[in-house]
């Protein structure tokens, strides 16, 4: 099993695995306790409240500490409810209000995970952290630098993610499944004995679960109707409030007032907040040729612009070919190749040579 190229195994060092109560991190620990770690378990709890009368934090916890007993190994729980509400939530909301659709796994892993919790590591004597992420680092002996890359099966891929991680926060991260499909690391569950073994994935956003985003947006952000709009600016029905929609989602044919003939398939094209319209069109309206990105992270060394990568606009989004060039104040023009659909501005917009991570940006529109 090779937990990370270039880095030796075992040979008592002090692992601290950031353990959700799924089975991706469970077997990242058992893995990690097989190479001869010193291997400490800690859960999260980053979100306590209880949303929609669910609050499934608990259970999880219960499960991580099930599988460090089964493991013979010490658990820990890091109480983070401030520094991420502080630094995620209040991040979401901020993002929403502003008319943008952010991604707040992206901010958890790097306000959290890989900062916060990184820091707490250490002063457990950890040397390394690690979680159950599917990606993997690897490190180039000749420059020294840190790469992150994408995890083998490409179906659960994670590094996305993880593409505000720099030099520092790589150099002593583990990602133990990232060399591994899910059926492996299932399979390797039922090996192990792990309670966590039959375990479903979690879904929903990281800190709200399975509750709509909607509803969730509804306890700080007021509803607002207003109109929404073709195009041309013909009316044909009322939103709930701007805020609440995202660029590419389908209205609902309930909302339309259609003069004549059966409704057509009509998708959110953009959010006028000044005058709280809603535009809407038909799917072939979605396609753009470019966007602009702004607040762009480097993983290792800047490029030199302009070149060509390959660029992923949300999570599940193949990465398309594409050029980045400069356009000034600090942002970048990505020009594909081909039309994409939806370009969202608060999307996270990453930048890929092949399986390899470069950097990424935060998308502020499209053209």
């Amino acid at each position: 099993m090779v937990i990370s190229k270039g880095r030796q195994l075992g040979a008592g060092k002090t692992v601290v695995v950031a353990m959700s109560g799924g089975v991706d991190s469970s077997v990242a620990a058992a893995l990690l306790k097989e190479a001869g770690y010193n291997v400490i378990g800690v859960f999260m709890r980053n979100w306590g409240q209880a949303v929609n009368g669910i609050c499934p934090w608990a259970e999880d916890q219960k499960d991580m500490r099930k599988v460090c007993d089964k493991l013979n190994i010490p658990s820990y729980t890091f109480n983070f409810e401030k520094e991420y509400y502080e630094k995620v939530v209040e991040y979401f909301f901020e993002e929403y209000a502003s008319g943008r659709t952010p991604n707040p796994d992206v901010m958890c892993n790097k306000e959290i995970k890989f900062d916060v919790f990184r820091r707490k590591a250490k002063e457990l004597g950890g040397d390394y952290i690690a979680t159950g992420h599917y990606a993997r680092v690897i490190k180039d002996e000749s420059s020294g630098l840190v790469h992150l890359y994408k995890g083998l099966d490409g179906e659960k891929d994670q590094s996305y993610f993880l593409w505000l991680l720099g030099q520092e926060e790589l150099s002593d991260i583990l990602f133990p499944v990232g060399e591994m499909t899910k059926q492996e690391v299932r399979k390797l569950a039922k090996k192990f004995g792990l309670p966590t073994a039959g375990k479903k994935d979690s879904q929903g956003i990281c800190f709200i679960g399975l509750i709509k985003v909607r509803k969730f947006l509804k306890t700080r952000i007021d509803a607002k109707p207003g109109p929404v709009a073709l195009e041309d600016g013909s009316v044909i029905a009322q939103h709930e409030g701007v805020y609440f929609y995202t660029i590419g989602q389908r209205l609902g044919v309930d909302r339309i007032n259609w003069p004549d003939g059966d409704i057509p398939v009509l998708y959110v094209k953009d959010k006028i907040l000044k005058t709280n319209t809603l535009v809407v069109s038909g799917d072939s309206s979605l396609y753009a040729c470019s966007l602009i990105c702004d607040n762009i992270h480097w993983i290792a060394e800047k490029p030199k612009l302009p070149c060509n990568f390959e660029v992923a606009i949300r999570y599940g989004h193949k990465p398309r070919k594409a050029l980045l060039a400069s356009c000034g104040n600090g942002k970048i023009k990505v020009s594909f190749q081909e039309p994409q659909r939806a370009i969202t501005p608060g999307q996270s917009a990453v930048f890929y040579n092949q399986d390899k991570l470069i950097g990424g940006g935060i998308i502020s529109g499209s053209k």
